[in-house]
This record gives structure tokens, sequence and C-alpha cells, in this order.
């Protein structure tokens, strides 16, 4: 298996994605699958005909990228377009690629996009591993029409993102371009997938339980005590200056987590959007009857985090890797502003050689040891293609 990265920022789509394509596609003996990542100020259309007029039937699939995208030459971003592509060829691995705009129901979807993307490798095998996009919002439930039909197989992946939460975020495959659905790689391999999931946030002493939601992903009391009162005592916060989306930013450094069952990651659990009745909009699903912790990493922390995690990721390894994806969260990369050129030499100084992207998300999925797959904002999935 080997892997190449190119990117470009033409103002011209067509020709993003066209030379960057030539560039990624150097040198590789069957392009098996092209991740693409780009800027939402694309027309996505004519990136990705460009990008296939080099690609062939190279499967395609990606999203839009909060901001920018970090390659090996670094954070790359411009007030024109940007695009980031990961190409990956091996003669001895099948990709099938399928995408979909949201049906009846994101479940429902989910599970029409998993049978498409195994007749178009012509099998009806579960993959070995699988990549997913989907807009923010129902993530969980295309998760689960997915494995409806594969069952429980190893997952990685992350949520389109735009530059300011408006909603102007794409997915794309080589034949689609969307707002909200869900795409899907589905990995036919005999080569390791290997994949580090974790928020790299500190539980504080401040936790409690979930006595009442709205949906599933509005928090209205912790401990019996409206949501946003007890988030505001633990953090030190004033509650005015968590409505709207003021909590959105002024969380990052102070999250709410969730841990799994076992204990082997904590889920962070995004504070969005703070309601009059003080409630607060969180990004991912939670359940009630069930404990939310006060997570808390400093800003410094935010920038070694993404060198840290790959570190702990090649040392899982158990072949050379041929190539990292890098999915890291957009909230975290707000924060950590201008910066993120700090996280770039540190993640090149850890990946040496090897080729890798990172995108932005606005959500992350990824698998923990011994768990099943999960999902959650703040976060990082890192996940490396061994040769």
């Amino acid at each position: 298996m080997k892997a190449n990265v190119a990117w470009s920022t033409d103002e011209n789509a067509f020709l993003a994605g066209k030379n960057s394509a030539k560039k990624a596609v150097l040198d590789l003996i069957q392009t098996k699958v092209a991740f693409i990542f780009s800027s939402v100020k694309y027309d996505a259309h004519k990136l990705i005909e460009g990008a296939k007029e080099e690609l062939g039937t190279a499967p395609i699939i990606g999203c839009t990228s909060n901001g920018g995208v970090l390659v090996p030459d670094g954070y790359i971003t411009s007030e024109n377009g940007f695009v980031g592509i990961m190409a990956i060829g091996d003669p001895d691995t099948a990709v099938g690629v399928a995408g979909s705009p949201k049906m009846l129901t994101a479940r429902e979807t989910g599970r029409q996009v998993a049978i498409e993307a195994m007749n178009n490798v012509g099998t009806t095998f579960s993959p070995a591993y699988f990549f997913m996009i989907a807009n923010p919002g129902e993530e969980e439930e295309y998760a689960k029409g997915i494995q409806d039909v594969i069952g429980d197989v190893p997952m990685f992946g992350g949520s389109c993102a735009d530059d300011d939460l408006s909603g102007k975020w794409r997915i794309f495959t080589g034949d689609k371009v969307f707002s909200e659905g869900v795409a899907v790689a589905f990995f036919y391999t005999n080569k390791k997938l290997v994949n580090e999931y974790t928020g790299k946030y500190h539980e504080t002493v401040n936790s409690g339980i979930i006595t009442e939601i709205e949906g599933k992903r509005t928090l209205k009391e912790i401990n019996n005590i409206p949501a946003m009162k007890q988030y505001a005592e633990w953090t030190g916060f004033k509650t005015r200056n968590l409505m709207g989306d003021k909590i959105l930013t002024a969380s990052i450094l102070k999250p709410l987590g969730v841990k799994t069952p076992t204990g082997n990651v904590t889920l962070i659990r995004h504070p969005m959007a703070g309601n009059s009745d003080y409630s607060i909009n969180v990004g991912n699903d939670l359940a009630v009857n069930t404990a939310v912790i006060q997570m808390q990493a400093s800003l410094d922390e935010l920038v070694n985090a993404p060198r840290l995690v790959l570190r702990s990721l090649k040392q899982k390894l158990p072949a050379e890797p041929a190539g990292y994806l890098l999915v890291h969260c957009g909230g975290r990369k707000i924060a950590i502003g201008d910066r993120i050129d700090e996280v770039a030499k540190l993640v090149k100084e850890e990946a040496g050689d090897v080729p890798f992207i990172m995108p932005f998300t606005f959500g992350e999925y990824g698998r923990a040891e011994h768990e099943a797959n999960n999902m959650g904002g703040l976060m990082l999935s890192e996940t490396a293609f061994c040769k």
C-alpha cells in the first residue's frame, strides 16, 4: 500500500481539483480511493470534475473542511479556496465508495449507502474497516443504518464542516455533491488500518447525573438543576456569557464528557448553544441517568495533542505506515487560531516522511480499544494505513 498527498490553492476549482489529483496519483499502482477535503469557497461540482480527469474511475470521497487542511507542507488555506487530496494505491485492496442525500430517515439512508458500497465492489461481504462522512446532526443514526447491514466493523471519519457553522458544508463522492446525508468508503484489505480516538482532555472533579434531556441532544438538567446553571457553577462562567452561541467558543477549553461503559474513552459533548430556559444544545447524543463530566484542557495542550495522539498511534502499529488520515475537530482549530502553524510543525516532526492529511471537521468518529464505534465533538480521530 502506498499513499500520496497533494494540495492546491488555485482560485479555479476545476484546476485545483485536476492539478492536486495529478500530483496525488503520481507513481501510484492502482489508485483505490482518493480522500478529498476542500474549501466551501469552491464549486464542489467543478472541483470533483477536475479531480476525476486525473483519477479516472478511482473512487472519490470527501467533504468541506473548516478553514484549511494540514499536510506535510504545512497548514494550507487561501481566501480563494484550498483543496487537499490523499490518494491510496494498492493492488491487494478494494474500496467501495457510496453516498446519498438523506432519504426518509438517516438510518434508512445509512442502510442503502452500505448496500451500494458493497455492490460497487461486487460483494455481499462486510468490509474490514469503513470510513464515514455525514452532516452534523444525525451521525449516530447514519452509523446505525450502516451497521444494520455490515455489523460491528471498525470505523473512522468525521462530519463535514464549513467556515462559520452556517450550513454551507458539502459531502462529495465521484458522482454526487450534497449537504445533508452520508458517504462511506468500505475497505476490503489484508492490510491493517489502526485508529487512535481521543479528546485529550483531563477530567475535573465536577460531574453529575443527566436527569433530563429533550430529544437526543438538548441537555436540560444535570443533578435536577438546569444544565447551564450547573455548568456555570462548575466552570465559573456567568450564565449571561453562555447564552446563544457564546457557549460554543467559551466551552472549547471546558467541554462536557461522557464515559463509555468500559471507561476506555471519554466522549466529548461540545456545548453548541445556550437556551433561554438554561438548557444546552450539544453536538452528539445523550442519555438520561448517565454521568456527565466537566472536562478541561489548556491551549498549549490543544496545540500539542495531535502530535501526542500520533505518537500513541505509531506505538500500536503492527507494520510500517503508508499514510495517516488525521481527523481534527474544527472547533479545536478555531481555539488554536494562529498557532495552527505550531500544530503543523509538531505533526510533521512526528510523522517524519510518512504522508498525512488533516481535515478539520464538526464531529469525529473512531474506535478505542475494546470499544464499539463512537462519535463525539472536539476530538481527534487519527488513522494509520499500514503498508
